[in-house]
């Protein structure tokens, strides 16, 4: 009887570990998707993404180590401040944003790397095609504001190669090389809503 009572409780205290993570929201009015690519072998161009979502799930408070971390972004909201641009980004040459809506992030592994870093390894799927990334993040802190929401910030940044994920268009340059560069530096800045748990009365309905 001892034997099942203790089996009971330690069940108990698995279920309420497996329930008790806590679930991060990405502001996006605080947040931005950036990234970088070389121009003309002599300057860099950035652009953004201005729709996208994330979602992290931290299973204990004192540190994000072991943390979940999933992203979307909607390709169709590229901007690059020039409309030209962006209808051929969105366009077969590029993201194809008609067949291929959207980018996902999913991580594997959260790693604490130093007092305020970690690495997040996940699995990166653009145009169909999913691979390996390694996200290099920095914590800025945790703080709660004037209105009680928690919120915590964190810069995160890779370097891609688009030529992986089928985004080939490769005009080249008459001196030699790409008048667009084949690695893409992104750069991911976070600001993160804790999300409350439910009351009483929601928990009821």
């Amino acid at each position: 009887m001892h034997k099942i009572t203790a089996i009971l409780i330690a069940m108990l205290v698995m279920v309420a570990g497996a329930t008790s993570q806590t679930t991060w929201n990405g502001d996006r009015s605080h947040s931005h998707v950036k990234f970088a690519v070389t121009h003309l072998l002599i300057s860099e161009v950035e652009g953004r993404f201005t729709d996208f979502s994330a979602k992290l799930q931290q299973p204990k408070d004192d540190d994000f180590t072991g943390s979940t971390l999933e992203a979307t972004i909607k390709t169709a909201s590229i901007n690059t401040d020039n409309e030209g641009r962006d209808r051929h980004l969105r366009s077969d040459d590029f993201f194809n944003t008609d067949s291929f809506p959207e980018i996902r992030f999913t991580s594997t592994a959260f790693e604490k790397t130093g007092k305020d870093t970690y690495k997040i390894t996940g699995a990166l799927t653009m145009r169909d095609v999913t691979k390996p990334v390694v996200l290099d993040a920095k914590f800025g802190g945790q703080m709660t504001d004037k209105s009680g929401n928690t919120k915590a910030g964190f810069k995160a940044t890779t370097t891609i190669d688009r030529f992986e994920f089928g985004v080939k268009w490769a005009a080249a340059l008459e001196a030699g090389g790409l008048v667009a560069s084949k690695d893409i530096q992104v750069t991911m800045l976070m600001e993160l809503n804790k999300q409350k748990p439910p009351s009483a009365t929601e928990e009821k309905k």
